[in-house]
């Protein structure tokens, strides 16, 4: 990827916050150099305080997930749990970043537990989460043989929740009175697993149920507004699309912030491993309208159609998954100009992430503050979660190594 064009991350922060003149900088300038951010400063620090935390846990079969308001330590959840994969995805990240070999068993300590649901009957779709952000980054690192094995065998369950007179997965088998056969836009990053495991040693059919999910997610979720829905409703014995609704949304109509990020790396990644060029024209269509439409501080609320903004809670966890996919998608446009805009935006949004005011430092174990999980159900509201730290390493992860094929 060629990142030698001049970017405007610099301009876009002083124009924002003195009307000054542009100052064009190279983005390992931009990364680096920048008086506010500083990448490997950032990254250096969020490893100690990881390992730091990680040395203090001894329960490697529970695993953090929030902060509580007004406490300082992780709330931690157990295996079963959608979230139980992010922090030894998390850890992973630390481990990649710092080469450090305790950072790495506490990886190696935290993955371990997960095995049981890769050979456990599926009940939801979030088996991608669990075990693709956890074994999946510790394969990638150690090539770790078992781990490789564990991955085939949560990708051939995770298939098992596929209907193929609808075409998807079955993202929540317990919602099937609420919303019928039902097909969130979660669901798309859960896909990575089986596009993975069909390279590595797995069936074709995993391959081509993950590419008839994506199709179909495409078709039905996503919205003429270029938002998406949440949940898709399908009838099971025919196919049919019954509609589109929301569950952690403001409204089925609304634009809910994370549920946009999950798509605009969804289908970016769709498109990374198909090739099909609609999925990169969606993701090029949901990042653009995320984009529009944020707020000029450049952290969405956690619902863009919440009639409480600006007195809604933000959604830092939906920042760095956009930032994640707008970087994947970076990567994989040919047009020189929507690379730039795109590595410009995200960069942006991770900038803003290590800045003091949503950067945690010392007030509580998390990374990251002012996430939000479940507004209607009044669930994870401005405290720090796990998967904005996950991502949030992440993205950090990606723009070092767009630093370094820069250098």
């Amino acid at each position: 990827m060629n990142l030698t064009k001049p970017l405007l991350i610099l301009a876009i922060f002083l124009i924002a916050a003195c009307n000054s003149t542009k100052k064009e900088m190279p983005i390992a300038d931009t990364i680096t150099k920048s008086n506010a951010f500083n990448l490997e400063e950032v990254l250096n620090t969020n490893v100690l305080k990881t390992k730091k935390t990680a040395e203090g846990l001894t329960s490697v079969d529970s695993f953090p997930r929030n902060i509580k308001e007004g406490t300082t330590d992780w709330h931690f959840v157990g295996v079963k749990d959608w979230c139980s994969g992010f922090y030894p995805g998390v850890l992973w990240y630390a481990y990649e970043a710092s080469d450090d070999e305790e950072i790495k068993k506490q990886a190696e300590r935290f993955t371990n537990p997960l095995k049981t649901i890769a050979y456990t009957p599926a009940d939801n779709h979030d088996i991608g989460f669990m075990v693709y952000c956890s074994y999946g980054n510790g394969y990638r690192l150690t090539g770790n043989e078992a781990y490789k094995e564990i991955l085939l065998a949560a990708a051939d369950t995770l298939a098992t929740l596929y209907n193929p007179t609808v075409g998807t997965i079955l993202s929540w088998p317990s919602q099937k009175e609420k919303f019928q056969y039902n097909t969130i836009i979660d669901n798309m990053m859960n896909l990575e697993l089986l596009f993975w495991a069909a390279k590595n040693g797995g069936e074709q059919r995993l391959y081509d149920i993950a590419k008839s999910h994506a199709e179909k997610t495409m078709e039905h979720s996503v919205r003429k507004d270029s938002a998406v829905y949440h949940v898709a409703s399908f009838d099971e014995k025919t196919g049919e699309f019954l509609g589109g609704h929301t569950h952690q949304g403001y409204a089925k109509e609304s634009m809910w912030a994370r549920g946009q990020g999950w798509g605009i790396y969804g289908f970016s990644m769709a498109y990374r491993e198909t090739g099909e060029q609609e999925f990169l024209d969606t993701a090029i269509k949901l990042a653009d309208h995320y984009m529009n439409r944020l707020p000029k501080d450049g952290i969405p609320y956690w619902d863009f159609d919440d009639p409480k903004i600006p007195n809604a809670p933000r959604d830092a966890s939906a920042a760095a998954v956009a930032a994640c996919g707008m970087l994947e998608l970076a990567g994989l446009v040919k047009d020189e100009d929507l690379k730039e805009k795109y590595i410009n935006a995200a960069s942006r949004y991770i900038e803003i992430l290590s800045s003091k005011e949503y950067l945690s430092g010392d007030t509580n174990q998390a990374l990251l503050l002012h996430s939000t999980g479940h507004y209607p159900k009044n669930s994870e509201i401005d405290i720090p979660i796990i998967y904005a730290d996950y991502y949030y390493m992440e993205a950090l992860m990606r723009l070092k190594k767009m630093e370094k094929l820069n250098k």
